[in-house]
């Protein structure tokens, strides 16, 4: 486990196993939902991001890191979630439904999956036991950030998604 003291949101390469570090809060711009069913979270996204980047387009303000979803509640049958990118500053007018947020500062753990969506319940789960078996606890919020854009012409399995975690002081 290494403790790099701040990297980016979204490393440019895949993290080695899990890695903690210190990070500072994050400006982001997110649609965020409570109790959302889990079915309707592909639609939730679709939508989310359709109506987001027009948006940060007509406020100049420009994304600095790749889409994440943050969750501000452990998933069940619904989850409470905000869906968005990191920004380069707050921007001053938003449409409805599009709101000024931030990735938590603090003491972080993160780690790397490659492969398909459907496997990223396994891959929190095999992570959070990384997370205790290093001696830390992990906090709410935890986020998943897809570095790897999908697309219809998308490899499932070469999908990139970061998995994130505050960690309890």
């Amino acid at each position: 486990m290494s403790q790099p003291s701040a990297p980016e949101a979204s490393s440019p390469e895949p993290f080695d196993g899990l890695v903690v570090f210190d990070a500072p809060e994050t400006p982001t711009v997110v649609a965020r939902q409570a109790n959302l069913p889990m079915t309707d979270m592909a639609p939730f996204y679709d939508s989310t991001f359709t109506a987001l980047f027009p948006a940060l387009a007509a406020e100049g303000v420009a994304p600095t890191g790749a889409a994440f979803g943050l969750y501000t509640s452990v998933p069940s049958e619904t989850v409470d979630l905000e869906a968005g990118v990191p920004v380069d500053r707050a921007p001053e007018n938003l449409p409805d439904g599009l709101l000024v947020s931030a990735l938590p500062a603090g003491k972080i753990a993160a780690t790397t999956y490659v492969g398909p969506y459907d496997g990223l319940g396994t891959a929190w789960g095999t992570f959070m036991e990384q997370v205790a078996a290093a001696g830390h606890t992990a906090a709410i919020p935890f986020w998943e950030v897809y570095v790897t854009e999908p697309s219809p012409d998308s490899d499932p399995t070469t999908l990139r998604t970061d998995l994130y975690t505050l960690l309890e002081p």
